[in-house]
């Protein structure tokens, strides 16, 4: 279905396993989209919502820049939410994505009952590593524009994304394909606009966000492991778990993994 928001088409996608009062919102990473969770949403209780996260998706069309801010993209997630007349959600969300999820509950925790953030964090926390990562975004960002598959290549040789190497052919494929299909002024306009060097800091604000929080984070994603236990200290209501055997995208590489970690309970 098609949700409008801002006269921006979000294209949405809602699943139903079984009469659980359990409502589910899934938020992918850059450069994904809603088939991010395809192996996962047959497993959660209750209704699954997914959608393309604005600018994302196969059939995007061209948006404003300054709509890919954070403050516009969580008003656009309360907006959805209050269509669909949902609150007391569940509310994933994987790198990037996750970066939103916790965003939107620092300002709208009355609409989430539990929060999970996988492979995620809280921002940059001075404001030198923000320019720097600024610098280096808006650079990605010409990059994205002026050779688009180029970017795509050397994005999936990054050491973050090592261990997608050893998923089937068919997963790379899938992964590559989706990438490739991405609107790439979109693509380089989230960098710019979204991206860790312009999003707000949470880290202070996590010791005051109670909400039921699960940070899920790969075994053999170093970086984000301790990114993953500086968080669940802070967070007053959090507890960590570690899927065996993946990298940063553990959804992906071990959907078995990540569904036998995920708390799913009420």
């Amino acid at each position: 279905m098609i949700i409008n928001v801002n006269n921006y088409p979000y294209q949405a996608y809602l699943t139903k396993n079984n009469d659980e009062n359990q409502k589910w919102l899934l938020l992918h990473g850059f450069m994904g989209s809603h088939c991010d969770f395809n192996h996962i949403i047959d497993h959660l209780p209750g209704q699954v919502l997914t959608l393309d996260l604005l600018g994302f998706g196969g059939h995007t069309t061209s948006v404003e820049v300054t709509r890919f801010e954070m403050a516009h993209q969580i008003q656009d997630l309360a907006t959805i939410l209050n269509q669909l007349h949902w609150k007391n959600i569940n509310l994933l969300g994987y790198s990037m994505g996750g970066r939103l999820a916790l965003g939107f509950t620092t300002v709208h925790s009355e609409l989430v009952q539990r929060l999970y953030l996988e492979s995620t964090t809280a921002g940059l926390k001075t404001a030198q590593e923000r320019r720097e990562r600024c610098v280096s975004d808006y650079e990605k960002a010409e990059k994205i524009q002026q050779h688009f598959e180029k970017f795509v290549t050397d994005w999936e040789q990054m050491p973050l994304f090592a261990t997608q190497q050893h998923v089937s052919p068919e997963q790379k494929k899938f992964m590559h394909q989706q990438r490739m299909n991405q609107n790439p002024i979109n693509v380089a306009n989230s960098l710019r606009y979204m991206g860790s060097g312009v999003q707000p800091n949470y880290w202070p604000c996590l010791k005051s966000l109670h909400t039921p929080t699960q940070v899920i984070v790969g075994e053999r994603d170093i970086k984000f492991n301790l990114i993953a236990e500086e968080m669940t200290n802070l967070l007053p209501n959090a507890k960590i778990s570690i899927v065996p055997n993946a990298g940063h995208n553990t959804h992906f590489e071990q959907p078995a993994a990540f569904i036998e970690v995920l708390d799913v309970s009420n």
